[in-house]
């Protein structure tokens, strides 16, 4: 199936894509800071920068999106019908690229946690920032 729109527009849509400070993330920050947890965003000198670093209890979040990172059983995680040879291998790589960030995270000793877009809610929230406190 061939793309609906001109590569001009297809770019200049794809380009407002952001991958950091996304409302998910914005939501999550927010409501963890109201808990009285500080953090330090995006480190670069972690695998994968993780979006929130907690260096006092040695935990990181990543907020993801549910289509770039394929959460399973996600109704917003399926792979477009329109040219699925260049979006399979791509996502299939995002999947793989957070398992292997993942597992160098615990092999340093960081606890690691993963915030799906659809289940951001306040009691889920509220939990994370209990797991994280006692985390210490």
């Amino acid at each position: 199936m061939a793309d609906t729109v001109s590569p001009e527009v297809r770019s200049r849509i794809m380009s407002r894509i952001r991958g950091k400070n996304t409302k998910p993330e914005l939501a999550v920050r927010s409501f963890l800071h109201r808990l009285g947890l500080r953090f330090r965003l995006h480190a670069k000198g972690l695998p994968g920068s993780p979006d929130l670093v907690f260096p006092k209890y040695r935990y990181v979040v990543f907020v993801h999106g549910c289509f770039w990172h394929q959460h399973q059983g996600c109704t917003h995680s399926g792979i477009p019908a329109s040219n699925r040879s260049y979006w399979k291998p791509k996502l299939e790589r995002t999947i793989q690229r957070d398992i292997e960030t993942q597992l160098a995270l615990k092999e340093k000793g960081w606890n690691v946690e993963v915030i799906w877009e659809c289940e951001i809610d306040e009691q889920r929230l509220s939990d994370l920032g209990e797991r994280i406190r006692s985390a210490q």
